[in-house]
């Protein structure tokens, strides 16, 4: 009998049916997690040499932009984006540099001087507050927004750097506001406007709403000009929204590895990835995204919870009977592919992980069989006995240890 392909062996709703998913196009990845990220009250900020290397992986995995930091905070910030900028350009890595600044000439002015000393071209994402709560907190009025948006862009566009327009709680702004400062961007020079989901206001509903609504805005104006999503995840839709915003039309995304950012932080880059490989819509090779989550995790002390998505400790981890004995009856067939799905959703070969059996009290002699045999060990009745009564005894799973001390009582 010859093996069957995946689709011979797995029916998938999400693409048949009555409702049918958008067509697969190219989305612009943009990573924040060095910036953005580390604004988490809980996040140490890594070393520049973790940078160093967090940067690689980023370009290797097709994440697209990253942003290497805020340089109007200080010293260190410039220290920091200067030499991501150098290593971007020394190393010829594929992935573009942008900043974040605040709309006022202090935040700017170390961003246009860092291009000018490394040769890299950085792009500037000028940010301002836009929703009435924060006027009011500020004290603002809209005046004075228009005036710091045609300034900063104006700033950026003459010293000949691409340019984004970037409005702080746009999902809680009113379309007024919001149609007066894009419009302003736009006529200073703007490549893109960013919408910003900064409190994680917004729903599924609202990110399509809020992008059919800058969509329509760019076309009153004539220009083609980008729009950016990013949001963060205080509801708890920070993924969903961003998937939204892919299908509404965002040409790019923003997120985090790990998720990590402010409060509950920002969209999961790391889970984003995984989605839009088994959507189609990333076609890179993402088995190094494991590398780069463990790296973020260990780099920025954010320890990865045992039941995340992917790349928690048991995102591919049983120690049941019944899945364990499904796993090793398709590994048996010679199909490592048919092994990956036969209980999992996520393919975990894709992501540089794999599929890992366990012995515990709920365990069959075929996870112990196969522990053995993973390890090199003859599986004979004494071992496999002596292991089932020291699994049963229990109340979870036997460590390596644990298991390796009753072979060594058998000895």
């Amino acid at each position: 009998m010859s093996m069957p392909d995946e689709a011979q062996v797995i029916y998938d709703w999400n693409v048949n049916g009555a409702e049918r998913p958008p067509k697969a196009r190219k989305v612009l990845l943009v990573d924040e997690t060095m910036r953005d990220g580390v604004q988490c009250p809980s996040v140490t900020d890594p070393p520049i040499e973790a940078k160093f290397d967090m940067l690689r992986l980023m370009a290797k995995i097709g994440v697209d932009c990253v942003d290497i930091g805020l340089p109007g905070a200080g010293p260190r910030a410039v220290a920091d984006v200067t030499r991501l900028a150098e290593l971007i350009r020394d190393e010829k890595l594929p992935i573009s540099p942008n900043c974040a600044a605040r709309t006022h000439a202090n935040d700017i002015t170390p961003i246009l001087e860092i291009t000018q000393k490394t040769g890299v071209m950085i792009e500037v994402m000028a940010f301002l507050g836009a929703s009435p709560i924060r006027l009011y907190a500020e004290g603002w009025d809209v005046d004075l927004l228009e005036k710091r948006t045609r300034d900063s862009i104006r700033q950026a566009k003459k010293a000949g750097h691409t340019a984004t327009f970037v409005t702080e709680d746009t999902t809680r702004a009113d379309p007024e506001t919001l149609r007066r400062l894009f419009f302003a961007a736009i006529e200073e020079g703007a490549d893109g406007l960013c919408l910003c989901d900064t409190c994680g206001h917004a729903t599924e509903t609202g990110t399509r709403n809020l992008i059919a609504f800058a969509r329509g805005v760019i076309a009153e104006t004539g220009k083609n000009v980008r729009i950016d999503w990013h949001g963060h995840n205080d509801r708890g839709y920070g993924l969903s929204n961003a998937v939204a915003a892919c299908e509404a039309g965002a040409d790019r995304v923003h997120g985090c590895v790990l998720g990590v950012g402010e409060r509950v932080g920002n969209t999961s880059l790391d889970q984003l990835l995984v989605n839009l490989k088994l959507m189609g819509w990333h076609d890179g090779d993402l088995t190094s995204l494991g590398a780069l989550v463990d790296l973020t995790s260990q780099a920025c002390n954010v320890p990865i919870p045992v039941s995340y998505p992917v790349f928690g400790k048991d995102a591919f981890r049983t120690g049941t009977g019944v899945h364990a004995a499904a796993v090793i009856k398709a590994l048996n067939k010679g199909a490592d592919w048919l092994a990956d799905r036969v209980y999992s959703g996520v393919p975990a070969g894709w992501f540089g992980r794999h599929q890992v059996i366990e012995v515990g009290p709920m365990a069959g002699d075929s996870n112990i069989v196969y522990w053995l045999k993973f390890r090199g060990y003859e599986p004979t009745e004494a071992r496999v006995s002596a292991i089932r009564t020291k699994a049963k005894s229990t109340n979870r799973l036997l460590e390596e240890t644990e298991i390796l001390e009753v072979l060594g009582g058998l000895a």
